[in-house]
């Protein structure tokens, strides 16, 4: 059995600012799996949370074999006692979209967690872009409706990056001790 739980955030290019991103602040968490979960090999809670639905959640239930796993985009392979996790290239316009990512390899009773963001557009019939923040947990076996949430992976990667361009906000440097408690203006020769 192996049980997949993908949380996405989901906000389109005019909710960039950060009254909106206060908004969706902390939106990017596991939940709770719902209680009644079919029997399959591959079990799947996909949850949507969209700037468009005001940001309630939509749960989602999939059941079926490991080819199932490619609606939420990822590859499952078995490998003698493990189950291989590689996420299927994406249709994002950034990060731009590769060959199939290796994530993990989960032993039996092992949980992995993938975290990733994307910027996406629609046609060139509609060019509008929107964006979707992910964390995927993969679980070797049933856990605790409450696992993905309060639990600790035993693989965990995370491959977030700067969706609006640039390298990512420039880091604050402290000020000098020298300078501290100083007014005035600092001026540089």
């Amino acid at each position: 059995m192996i049980l997949i739980q993908r949380v996405r955030v989901r906000w389109p290019a005019a909710a960039r600012g950060a009254p909106a991103a206060n908004a969706r602040r902390g939106l990017n968490q596991p939940v709770a799996l719902p209680r009644e979960l079919p029997e399959a090999e591959v079990v799947i809670h996909d949850v949507l949370v969209d700037e468009a639905d005001g940001y309630a959640p939509r749960h989602e239930v999939l059941a079926g074999s490991p080819g199932r796993a490619h609606a939420v985009g990822l590859w499952l392979s078995r490998r003698e006692v493990t189950v291989g996790v590689d996420r299927l290239p994406t249709w994002a316009a950034y990060p731009h979209p590769r060959a199939s990512t290796h994530l993990f390899a989960l032993a039996p009773g092992q949980v992995g967690r993938y975290r990733a963001n994307f910027r996406f557009t629609g046609c060139s019939c509609s060019p509008s872009w929107y964006f979707e923040d992910w964390v995927v947990h993969v679980s070797h076996g049933w856990v605790d409706r409450d696992h993905f949430e309060r639990g600790q992976p035993e693989r965990d990667l995370d491959h977030r990056v700067h969706l609006y361009g640039g390298t990512g906000r420039p880091a604050r440097r402290p000020c000098p001790p020298a300078l501290s408690g100083v007014s005035g203006t600092l001026v540089r020769p």
